[in-house]
């Protein structure tokens, strides 16, 4: 049967792996891990990220003293991992699948370099038709370096591999009109480029993770304008993979329909690099209407009134509008200290060029 996609990267979240009692759920991972493996062999490659090591740690260990938030969860998450990687090689090795360990942190996606060099690891190991499963490495991520959740990571990762679906799988079926609670809801099965939710979307977390689905919303926009497929979709359901790849129509999910507008892969970078943006540059009224236009514009020291903190060439900042709103991110041709003596001036070279601006 033809697949609607050839690379794929599926999320699977931390409530979907884990019991009521907080434990992993070993049937749900093992039934999971068998409808991957069929559209392993159909001729799918996927990139599986998946949460569960802190559930996976929490039934191993039990400190002898109470532990604050940050010890707990690198404890059970440097216990976790290895038991939740040794199982899933065990459970792959049925099928005669070999898989990859990718632990990763927010900053190891912080420079050009070090994104490509992950990228190269993951792209070999799909070649060799190894899955590749990536967690963030919770052992040594603080919390302001912390994703958001794996739904982030998840994100920057069907993005750096250029994938052509992100499948984020969670305990329910997908966006709702209203609370999931209440029997007058239904999940929304499409979302177009534009479409409002603010109405729609609550700000609670899930009860194990660290996202909720005001999260899953941002990043799933976000991936669907830069050309991927992005599908919301109940992950405590029988064959939930298998149905939404070869039944795609008549399985419940919430689908955001991609942009057909491509992205370059410096863009796609820059796009998810907010998080390790160094300073700030403020730009005035006609730059941000120029910025907003359909031009193909880029940032010229003329149009820049202030800048806030200190950077090097090549790092991350935010640009600014005239009213101190976010409008966009890229990365500087140049220090703070040369945009700073540039100020308002004519004929000199771009700060940011527009290869390496993402407007919002």
């Amino acid at each position: 049967m033809k697949q609607e996609f050839t690379r794929i990267a599926v999320k699977v979240g931390s409530n979907v792996l884990t019991r009521r009692d907080g434990t992993l759920d070993v049937t749900r991972m093992s039934a999971l891990v068998d409808q991957i493996a069929e559209l392993h062999k159909s001729g799918v490659e996927i990139i599986l990220i998946s949460s569960g090591a802190v559930a996976s740690g929490r039934s191993e260990v039990h400190p002898q003293k109470k532990l604050d938030s940050v010890d707990q969860r690198q404890l059970f998450s440097a216990v976790g991992q290895a038991k939740l990687i040794n199982r899933y090689y065990e459970l792959f090795r049925e099928h005669s699948i070999p898989v990859g360990q990718v632990l990763t942190t927010k900053e190891s996606f912080g420079t050009r370099r070090h994104y490509l060099n992950q990228k190269n690891c993951m792209t070999v190991m799909l070649e060799n038709s190894v899955i590749p499963i990536v967690n963030e490495n919770d052992t040594i991520s603080v919390s302001e370096l912390m994703f958001t959740d794996n739904d982030e990571l998840s994100g920057l990762i069907a993005s750096m591999m250029d994938a052509q679906a992100l499948i984020i799988l969670s305990n329910i079926d997908g966006i709702y009109n209203g609370s999931p609670a209440d029997p007058g809801s239904s999940v929304i099965r499409e979302i177009d480029h534009g479409k409002d939710l603010s109405n729609y979307i609550q700000a609670t977390k899930s009860s194990f993770g660290r996202g909720g689905m005001l999260t899953k919303t941002n990043i799933a926009r976000k991936v669907a304008d830069e050309g991927i497929t992005v599908i919301i979709a109940n992950g405590k359901r029988d064959h939930i993979l298998v149905d939404l790849l070869q039944h795609p129509k008549e399985t419940l999910c919430t689908r955001f329909i991609p942009s057909n507008a491509p992205v370059s892969s410096v863009k796609k970078w820059i796009a998810h690099s907010e998080g390790f943006a160094k300073g700030e540059i403020h730009i005035n009224e006609c730059a941000t209407e120029v910025l907003n236009s359909e031009k193909a514009v880029s940032i010229l020291p003329i149009g820049i009134t202030h800048i806030v903190g200190e950077f090097e060439k090549d790092d991350i900042v935010r640009i600014m509008d005239f009213q101190g709103n976010q409008v966009g991110v890229g990365k500087v041709n140049c220090d703070s200290k040369q945009v700073q003596e540039a100020i308002g001036k004519h004929g000199k070279k771009p700060v940011v060029h527009y290869d390496y601006l993402y407007i919002e």
